[in-house]
């Protein structure tokens, strides 16, 4: 089964994606925070990263380059696609919020395809 870490600091919209995912075949480990997805990348494996730009305790950004670091593909959620430097841009998929479950899904089966070819 695939194992995706979902970093996500709206509960609202975590539950949702949480749900989606969940309906979807995969098994999710969530959190709300850079420093935990941090904590939850370095404990265990995944084959996918799902976070949002913006973080409290910092941005999904970060966290998605020190998961391709570990060779797990990344997917960034943000309503701020516009504000992001170009090179982030040009480096991860991104999903603009808001998000529906069936975009989410198309995204993630998108890059897990992309990441196996």
């Amino acid at each position: 089964m695939v194992r995706i870490l979902l970093v996500e600091d709206d509960v609202d919209v975590r539950l949702m994606m949480e749900h989606a995912l969940v309906d979807g075949g995969y098994e999710i480990d969530v959190s709300g925070t850079v420093s935990g997805g941090g904590e939850l990348l370095e404990s265990h494996r995944y084959d996918l990263v799902v976070a949002d730009a913006r973080l409290p305790d910092g941005n999904g950004i970060e966290l998605a380059d020190r998961a391709r670091e570990k060779g797990v593909p990344a997917l960034i959620i943000t309503g701020y696609a516009f504000n992001l430097p170009r090179d982030d841009l040009d480096r991860f998929e991104f999903l603009l919020k808001p998000v529906r479950p069936s975009e989410l899904l198309q995204a993630v089966d998108r890059v897990l395809q992309t990441e196996s070819t």
